[in-house]
């Protein structure tokens, strides 16, 4: 059970806010398995970077994993994107887990100076050639400009990689280039479908099946504070551009029986974490509302 830590800070129930350093802290103390920062560029929201902000996690814990969730390396030359990821994996040692994807408006990628169409391409050859960069071997970077051959140092293992997205070639990068399957605002049967594909095509290519994330949103709890399900799947819809009907039954809201049976519904439709995004006011309240479903989902 991971949750995303509010880069900016995050409110609390009396009107103040906790810091970042204060909110990656509580999700130690409450006994959450993962904090997990976005990577964002230039989206008109306030944003921190997604190194600084990680990085920062790490350095005020010692325990929980640490995401970025996901990672968009192709908005960087791939000598930058692996500096990044070698220097948290450095700090972070075997706590890192990199999530990784090429989504984001046009915006994003036309204020990166990328080509839109180019992502996907991108993401690929960034999988194919991180594991020797991070490695410290000499690599070829075929996208850069003059096509230049880095070695980089500290030599750090590879993080494991979660590929975000539900898309078909999403499920296919997962299977063949990833070590984990990430989709996010999906219902449980996609996530049986998914994991299904998944499994057939890692086994043709001869590798172990991935484990699967579901990113979610969640605002647990009853009282006029707590925005509604209606409320979360609108502003789903809006942000991702998708039928009502198609988003409303994901947030996961209710009292913390509830939202236990719906990542009950998660776990036994293959999924092995969950990342939650919590949209309700008192966010130390909500985490441990959260932890609380999670313990009531294991005994299921």
């Amino acid at each position: 059970m991971g949750v995303v830590v509010p880069a900016m800070g995050a409110p609390t129930g009396d009107g103040g806010r906790l810091s970042l350093v204060d909110t990656a802290r509580l999700v130690e103390e409450v006994g959450l398995d993962s904090a997990w920062v976005g990577d964002h560029l230039a989206t008109g929201a306030p944003s921190l970077d997604s190194a600084v902000a990680l990085a920062t996690v790490v350095a005020v814990t010692s325990r929980v994993r640490a995401g970025v969730g996901v990672f968009v390396p192709g908005l960087r030359p791939l000598a930058w994107a692996a500096k990044q990821i070698a220097s948290l994996r450095h700090l972070a040692g075997d706590r890192l887990v990199l999530g990784v994807g090429s989504g984001g408006s046009p915006e994003q990628w036309a204020a990166a100076g990328v080509p839109y169409d180019r992502r996907g391409a991108r993401l690929d050859t960034a999988l194919r050639l991180l594991p020797d960069l991070l490695a410290g071997r000499p690599t070829t970077l075929p996208d850069e400009p003059g096509r230049p051959t880095v070695e980089l140092a500290p030599a750090v293992p590879m993080p494991p990689v979660w590929v975000g997205n539900a898309s078909p070639v999403a499920i296919r990068r997962a299977a063949t280039l990833g070590d984990g399957w990430f989709p996010s605002l999906v219902h449980p049967d996609d996530v049986a479908a998914g994991a299904e594909r998944l499994a057939a095509l890692a086994a043709d290519a001869g590798r172990p099946t991935p484990t699967i994330a579901v990113g979610a949103v969640a605002a647990l709890g009853t009282g006029p504070d707590i925005p509604s399900r209606a409320s979360l799947a609108g502003s789903v819809a809006v942000a991702y551009e998708r039928p009502l009907d198609d988003v409303l039954p994901i947030p996961l809201t209710g009292p913390p029986g509830e939202v236990a049976a719906a990542l009950a519904a998660y776990r036994e439709a293959g999924a092995d974490h969950v990342v939650v995004g919590l949209a309700a006011p008192d966010w130390p309240a909500q985490l441990l509302l959260l932890r609380e479903a999670a313990a009531l989902a294991v005994a299921m």
